[in-house]
């Protein structure tokens, strides 16, 4: 085993101790989230510019359309400028501006600081997202609406889950018909089942007021959230192509005027909302979240956003979304590596399946978008967790697979690490000349926590053995978990006073 340093140390107690070290998390965790990405790099230094380039064109010939008058009065006065024809244009320079100085890097707060994270830079953290509106039911496992019962369990089902970074509410609780009930009861659902940083939406923006006075009161008191703001608003200014939504820019408002962090998504669709070709959707999608941008350097220069570039592929043949395609995992992590070449907090949408069961087809289209998306260097990579069905769908045994497919993630991003002791040069002339084999020795040992993760729903028995413990494939394991979990886990993250103080003053169902 090794200590907090790495450094080898002696073990004790024979097999028996060893079975019990195994079972508890090592000491050294072989693949924490936080990973390096930004080794797979799908554009060309001289692809990176040549969309940029068309990007920044398509802002100053073409600009943005439906701009609302607050927006176009700030627009204007950062340097926009106004076409006459209904739309607005942005010069080369004031975009350059907007990227030069808006945040590279800022926390994403929990309500337990040891669960913050930063954004930016080149670490890689998974996490969820979506807004499915329906579940996979775990008893009978048939697709129904989804429940604000269901919100309250995946919250609390992925508080458990290591490698989820960061929460956002993955279904939307259609028995809850009412939008503001919906808004206040989604975030209620969160304040009350985890402590991570959390992320969701507001469907209008009165109702962002009395959702920070509801945060307030988890927070400690008046104006407390936005000191430490423990939750962000996932938003889509921009309506591709090219135009804003004036819905979500009175969101943005209200998100700034609250110091709420935002997610600003572009989710355009080839071949339906933005060009088939791959580069030329780059270059639409790029220049539609450079258009977000540019509205938050214009209302507050340097306010924390991820820049959320999401591109989503349909089936040219049925405009069916295909979020499990091979095109959709190279357009993200070629997006992610544009965001990152721009030095900006970079979010993107994958670990996506079309899959509706369980199967095959889910493992396969989850491990090659995601791992895609993880090695460009995607900062924040959304809908990784849970969804299923083209994002239709969220399912619990898939929350507990996918968390262990994240940490095989992390370690290939890892990688390799050469050092003089790793090198085994010492070692190898041991086992030469001694036993003729590593197993059991100190170098061995050593490696054994520190280097290899070891999965636990995923089986590595022989097949006498696994027929011999029930012959369950890997769904049945994961739902077995996911019903214990959700048996056992009711965490109470808001004291009695809290959550009086809360249902004092908002209706929570």
């Amino acid at each position: 085993m090794t200590d907090a340093t790495g450094k080898a140390t002696r073990r004790s107690g024979g097999r028996a101790q060893r079975l019990i070290q195994r079972a508890a998390k090592p000491i050294v965790d072989p693949c924490p989230p936080g990973q390096i990405g930004g080794s797979y790099k799908p554009l060309t230094e001289v692809d990176l510019a040549r969309i940029f380039k068309t990007a920044l064109k398509l802002l100053s010939d073409l600009g943005m359309g439906e701009v609302p008058d607050r927006l176009r009065r700030d627009l204007l006065a950062a340097g926009a400028q106004d076409n006459g024809k209904g739309r607005v244009t942005f010069p080369a320079p004031l975009v350059e501006d907007a990227i030069a100085r808006a945040a590279k890097t800022f926390a994403l707060h929990g309500r337990d600081d040891n669960r913050s994270i930063e954004v930016g830079g080149n670490k890689v953290y998974f996490g969820t997202g979506g807004a499915a509106v329906q579940t996979l039911d775990l008893e009978d496992g048939i697709y129904r609406p989804s429940t604000l019962a269901d919100l309250h369990n995946f919250t609390r089902l992925q508080d458990t889950l290591a490698n989820v970074s960061w929460y956002t509410r993955c279904c939307v609780a259609t028995d809850v018909p009412d939008n503001f009930d919906l808004d206040v009861n989604t975030a209620y659902a969160l304040l009350r089942n985890t402590t991570k940083p959390t992320a969701t939406s507001f469907t209008l923006a009165e109702h962002i007021d009395p959702i920070v006075k509801m945060l307030d009161i988890a927070a400690g008191g008046e104006g407390e959230f936005s000191k430490r703001p423990f939750m962000k608003a996932h938003i889509s200014p921009v309506i591709s192509p090219m135009r804003y939504g004036e819905d979500a820019v009175d969101v943005v408002y209200e998100c700034i005027k609250h110091n709420i962090p935002m997610s600003c998504i572009t989710a355009a669709q080839a071949g339906a909302t933005a060009p088939a070709t791959m580069a030329g959707f780059l270059a639409q999608s790029l220049a539609e979240t450079l258009a977000s941008l540019v509205m938050v350097h214009a209302i507050k220069p340097g306010f924390p956003m991820v820049f959320s570039n999401w591109p989503l592929v349909v089936d040219l043949r049925t405009g069916a979304f295909s979020g499990g395609s091979g095109e959709s995992a190279v357009l993200n992590a070629a997006s992610a590596q544009l965001s990152n070449w721009l030095g900006l907090p970079s979010g993107v949408a994958c670990s996506m399946t079309d899959a509706k069961a369980i199967d095959a087809q889910y493992g396969a289209e989850k491990g090659i978008s995601s791992l895609a998306a993880a090695l460009a260097g995607g900062n924040l990579i959304y809908e990784s967790s849970g969804m299923t069905a083209s994002l239709l769908g969220a399912s619990f045994e898939a929350f507990i697979l996918d968390d262990e497919m994240h940490s095989h993630t992390y370690r290939a991003l890892r990688g390799i690490e050469v050092s003089e002791e790793n090198l085994g040069f010492d070692a190898i002339n041991e086992a030469v000349l001694g036993p003729g084999h590593f197993l059991g020795g100190e170098h061995t040992i050593a490696a054994m926590e520190r280097d290899y993760f070891y999965p636990s729903v995923a089986n590595r028995e022989e097949p006498r053995t696994w027929a011999e413990n029930g012959a369950k494939d890997a769904r049945t394991v994961a739902r077995e978990r996911a019903r214990r979990i959700l048996a056992d886990h009711h965490p109470e993250y808001l004291s009695s006073d809290q959550d009086a103080a809360i249902r004092s003053q908002f209706k929570i169902l």
